[in-house]
């Protein structure tokens, strides 16, 4: 826990802001500046029923009941996901009247991302503040999106333009944090703060500390916040015993050894040692790069700070999903092709955000129980799309599960 809280405080101190003249500040001075505009809502109320159950998107369906039910035991089987993950979804799958989040607002950070929660949070009737960069053409759409969903979405826009149209909606998260933080501090209801923000290179570490000062200024006026955050599988986390049992004797078995033929068992290494206990899935991705990773980390330090001091957070690992900021990148989309000859799975973004949401709906719903070591606060209900239980250790597949999934992208 010191390890993420010094780690915090020292991005803080350590990166900086460049003010409009030219002056270099630490970025934790954004914590006390002032607000450079005020930003008014714009409400938009949807016409349509809300959802009265959980649906799932999955190939070409919608699973519901007991299709759903199944398929939940068909991944917990296939060590897809974890079984707390199934038991969180069945839990919400019983009380449906949770998925509206009554008396409460969740602010969706990075509203158009196609791992966010917002399309699916309208759909059950929830009231959504969005949060995304002034793009006329971005919002056009989500207002659209709004229009014929069962939910209110709040839009911040410009006070000083007096349409409140699409063109005076949005703000620049690394620009305007006590904007952001003093128009969210009005928000109505329990405010909930969900961080779905991706973006290339070094811009993705910038967009996750602004998110984080805009988290912890909230924070001081907003005890009752909560946080939501998605964390990658491609990461290094300590995992349960019975995961480590799945996979080895996953390696046992006649269809690993048949993958391991030939040139492949030079290549392929076990996932885990022998050893008894907890241990840790190393699946961090070499390609994604230093800015990605970090990204991450400092995601999951806030989390644990926050889970330690007595706050409600909605952590849980997703799935490696086909989104188009994965897939542009061509050694990716091949493993992400070949992945299933090692029992992992890949995501449709419906169904990963769907997924993921219910999952965000039970958390906010059910108070964690208290538990020894952050870790298994980070194990409990992942979804890691069967990374932690395949066979073989992830980076050492991941180059042939590239050459068994080149074919597909080529066509």
């Amino acid at each position: 826990m010191a390890i993420a809280r010094i780690g915090l405080d020292s991005v803080h101190a350590r990166m900086t802001v460049l003010d409009d003249d030219g002056t270099e500040r630490p970025a934790r001075d954004l914590l006390d500046a002032p607000a450079s505009r005020t930003l008014s809502t714009h409400a938009v109320t949807g016409t349509a029923e809300p959802e009265r159950g959980v649906a799932l998107p999955y190939r070409g369906d919608v699973l519901r009941g007991e299709h759903l039910r199944e398929q939940l035991t068909r991944w917990v089987d296939a060590g897809v996901i974890e079984p707390t993950a199934a038991d969180k979804v069945r839990t919400v799958m019983a009380h449906p009247e949770w998925l509206a989040l009554p008396g409460q607002t969740v602010a969706v950070l990075g509203a158009g991302a196609e791992m966010g929660a917002l399309s699916t949070l309208l759909s059950w009737g929830a009231t959504v503040a969005a949060l995304d960069l002034p793009r006329p053409a971005l919002w056009e759409r989500l207002v659209s999106d709004a229009q014929a969903s069962a939910g209110t979405l709040l839009v911040p826009t410009d006070e000083a333009v007096p349409d409140g149209g699409p063109g005076a909606a949005g703000a620049d998260l690394l620009r305007e944090v006590p904007a952001l933080a003093e128009w969210l501090d009005a928000v109505p209801g329990r405010l909930v703060l969900g961080n779905y923000l991706y973006a290339d290179g070094g811009t993705h570490v910038k967009v996750t500390v602004a998110a984080d000062l805009l988290a912890e200024r909230l924070r001081r006026r907003r005890h009752d916040l909560g946080l939501s955050f998605l964390a990658t599988p491609t990461d290094a986390f300590a995992v349960p015993h019975a995961a480590v049992a799945h996979s080895r004797a996953r390696r046992r078995s006649l269809v690993s050894r048949a993958v391991a033929a030939g040139s492949a068992r030079q290549l392929l290494q076990p996932a885990y040692t022998d050893i008894a206990g907890p241990q840790i899935c190393d699946a961090l991705v070499p390609v994604q790069g230093p800015n990605y990773a970090l990204a991450k980390r400092l995601q999951r330090w806030r989390a644990a700070v926050e889970r330690a001091d007595g706050h409600t957070v909605s952590f849980h690992v997703a799935p490696s999903t086909r989104t188009r900021s994965v897939t542009k990148n061509k050694a990716l989309a091949a493993a992400f092709a070949g992945a299933h000859h090692f029992g992992v799975e890949i995501f449709a973004p419906e169904t990963a955000n769907t997924l993921m949401a219910v999952l965000l709906v039970h958390d906010l719903n059910v108070a964690a129980p208290e538990r020894e070591h952050p870790w298994q606060d980070e194990a409990d209900g992942a979804v890691h799309g069967g990374l932690w239980r395949t066979a073989y250790e992830p980076r050492s597949a991941l180059n042939v599960a590239a050459l068994l999934g080149m074919p597909s992208t080529l066509r």
